[in-house]
């Protein structure tokens, strides 16, 4: 899976999580809250579930992903470079 969509499974878990804003974040507290949702719900459920709050409520919706994409980037760092891949094999003549 590319690192940004492994990046949008967890934000969609720890936003459709029990986790408040007002709760301490250590890593521990983050990953179990996604390793949770994600065993609940399943990614697509996990998907389904914050499309269905964006609609009802859009108002508290981005400002909860927000915070769940920075406690996630404070968790799982972003990687500016893209991974290595070996150079192609030559073509056979």
């Amino acid at each position: 899976m590319p690192p940004a969509s492994l990046e949008t499974v967890r934000a969609e878990a720890l936003f459709v999580s029990d986790v408040q804003y007002s709760d301490a974040l250590t890593a521990d507290v983050v990953r179990n809250a996604v390793m949770g949702s994600v065993r609940r719900y399943g990614a697509r459920g996990c998907s389904d579930m914050v499309a269905a709050e964006f609609d009802e409520h859009p108002d508290h919706a981005a400002p909860r992903m927000l915070w769940a994409v920075s406690a996630l980037r404070s968790i799982y760092p972003v990687s500016s470079t893209p991974p290595h891949r070996p150079p192609p094999a030559p073509l056979a003549a």
